[in-house]
């Protein structure tokens, strides 16, 4: 059986998710099941639609329509709860080859669960299955924990001279 490994994608530059997407397009091309949970986010992304070209991906989102900008409403932590438990479901069934935790640095930033609880959880996955974390935030002992950690830097962004978010491109 091959042993899973655990990916942190971190930091304040742009591409977290999309390299979290990219690699789950790898993998349904090599013949692997993806599970892309979404903390937070809530929103009509575009990446939902590629449920319709890739039969081996699932999406779930567990969030409400906004991002979270102050402070998490009751609805806000219900949700990520909800979604972390989904989630631990989906890890220790191992059905998925692999498990993508998008923003969960994000929900553990916002206090709506602890990085313990997710610590546990990932301890406790089917051991092929191979984990990817993304978010801004990652706490140190997310960070020990992985095997791979990548923190993306913003070097330089449009956002920066009022380019709003792309259609296709931030989402």
């Amino acid at each position: 059986m091959n042993k899973g490994y655990i990916h942190v994608y971190t930091g304040n530059g742009k591409g977290k998710t999309t390299a979290a997407l990219g690699l789950s397009i790898r993998a349904i091309c090599a013949g692997k099941k993806v599970f892309f949970g979404q903390f937070i986010k809530g929103m009509d992304y575009n990446e939902l639609k590629s449920v319709e070209y890739l039969p081996n991906l699932q999406i779930e989102q567990f969030g409400r329509d906004c991002f979270i900008y102050n402070e998490p409403t009751d609805e806000d932590i219900k949700l990520a709860k909800e979604g972390l438990e989904e989630c631990r479901k989906i890890l220790k069934e191992g059905k998925y080859d692999i498990v993508v935790l998008d923003e969960l640095n994000i929900a553990i930033y916002f206090k709506l669960f602890t990085s313990d609880e997710v610590i546990k959880i990932l301890k406790e996955r089917a051991p092929h299955v191979e984990v990817i974390i993304t978010g801004r935030y990652a706490e140190k002992n997310i960070i020990e924990l992985a095997d791979i950690v990548t923190e993306m830097k913003e070097v330089k962004h449009y956002y920066n001279h009022g380019v709003e978010a792309r259609k296709g491109i931030e989402y």
